[in-house]
């Protein structure tokens, strides 16, 4: 495995923390999930099945600790290993299309999806949900996915362009 994506992935999801912590909760004391946006990249830039998982955990117990989702804890892990399981699966299955902005856009809005539906599907196992699947799904789940597709978009180009001028491959 490459020390400086490992690094590079460790840096984003970094990142990812503080945007994370800034952002306000909202209906039923959930968040927008901006580290997704940062973990699409992640996963973009490196396919390695060993930076999948731990990109998956590093992100998964980052956003354990700061949820405003009573119980969210054990979800937000779950939601993110099986985010980016099936999201490194897309893009394996579609690799031609991996640095296009389209498709990057597209892993954005289809992740962000998978993910909200995994989390409200596994805190309404385990602990509950503040209001029903589909006030939690239309009110936070789809609003965080058309903003994370443009933020997926800002990210992933943001970090190209900083790949390019530190001479780092991409995946």
């Amino acid at each position: 495995m490459d020390l400086r994506k490992n690094i590079l992935t460790a840096l984003l999801i970094a990142i990812g923390f503080i945007l994370h912590q800034v952002i306000p909760g909202i209906l039923g004391a959930m968040k927008f999930d901006i580290m997704l946006s940062v973990i699409f990249v992640c996963l973009l830039v490196n396919t390695n099945m060993k930076n999948i998982l731990m990109t998956a955990l590093l992100g998964g117990f980052i956003t354990a600790m700061t949820t405003t989702f009573p119980g969210g804890q054990i979800p937000n892990i779950i939601d993110k290993i099986i985010t980016c399981l099936v999201i490194y699966m897309i893009i394996k299955g579609m690799e031609k299309y991996k640095k296009n902005i389209i498709f990057v856009g597209f892993i954005g809005l289809v992740g962000t999806i998978i993910s909200g539906t995994v989390f409200l599907y596994s805190a309404s196992l385990i602990v509950g949900l503040p209001a029903s699947f589909k006030v939690l799904f239309l009110g936070v789940v789809l609003p965080t996915s058309f903003f994370n597709t443009i933020a997926t978009v800002i990210v992933y180009n943001a970090v190209k362009v900083a790949l390019k001028h530190s001479r780092i491959e991409m995946a």
